[in-house]
């Protein structure tokens, strides 16, 4: 990659973030200002980034017009949408989509819950692999070396005193879920918010994506999120037919 272009790609991650000035984003890049001025001007010019009338700088529209077209090119999210929208609308819970992409797992869509409570995610952001329901649906539909081989990578960060801090708990754990064909998050990202998750199949009868209901404890306990999960496979059963899984 050359410099100009981890440049460019290092501010544009900074102010996703938030606004920032010339001065913060040039110490950022460890850069004297015209350095740093010369390439904002030319993301600017592609509407990738924005000066406001007190010279500081944001994410230009441009940027979200390229997020709306790729997600629009997600052919597994097209089909789903209806499908997500119903489930959120029936159950007034968050509704997830993720995918499996370059090494992560991501969210690729979000229905926003009815309630007060919600849960914090971002549709394109990362997912903790070895705690995150998506994410062990995705995982478990690994042929089994290829799943060993990518549980060996993670970090096994312990957001909570529920989140698996082995490769061997991780890997024993998706045997389960492959086997029954969803999976859980009790409290093992973040202590109120549990959720379940199914895979959503092709053609091919391979996982192409993941759906998840996420809900506060303060609104339901798990057992009564596990009261959810058939409505969540008849959901993720009619995207699958969808994408014309046999």
């Amino acid at each position: 990659m050359s410099q100009t272009v981890r440049r460019a790609l290092t501010l544009l991650t900074e102010l996703a973030e938030g606004e920032r000035s010339l001065e913060q984003l040039a110490a950022l890049l460890e850069v004297h200002k015209t350095t740093a001025l010369r390439l904002l001007q030319s993301l600017e010019e592609s509407r990738l980034v924005h000066r406001d009338g007190e010279y500081r700088y944001h994410l230009g529209a441009g940027l979200f017009a390229l997020s709306s077209r790729a997600l629009e090119q997600r052919s597994v999210r097209r089909v789903a949408t209806a499908h997500l929208a119903e489930l959120n609308a029936a159950t007034g819970q968050t509704v997830h989509l993720a995918a499996l992409e370059g090494g992560e797992v991501v969210y690729i869509d979000k229905y926003e819950s009815r309630q007060p409570v919600r849960m914090y995610s971002r549709i394109g952001l990362p997912v903790p692999m070895h705690c995150a329901a998506v994410a062990k649906v995705l995982l478990a539909d690994l042929p089994l070396t290829e799943r060993q081989t990518m549980v060996r990578t993670l970090e096994f960060t312990p957001f909570t005193e529920r989140t698996l801090t082995t490769p061997k708990a991780l890997l024993a754990e998706l045997a389960q879920v492959a086997q029954q064909g969803w999976a859980h998050d009790r409290a093992e990202h973040e202590p109120f918010m549990n959720c379940v998750a199914a895979p959503v199949r092709d053609a091919t009868g391979r996982v192409v994506a993941a759906a998840s209901l996420s809900v506060p404890d303060l609104v339901l306990p798990y057992e009564q999120v596990l009261e959810l999960l058939p409505r969540l496979l008849v959901t993720t059963a009619a995207i699958s037919t969808d994408c014309g899984a046999p």
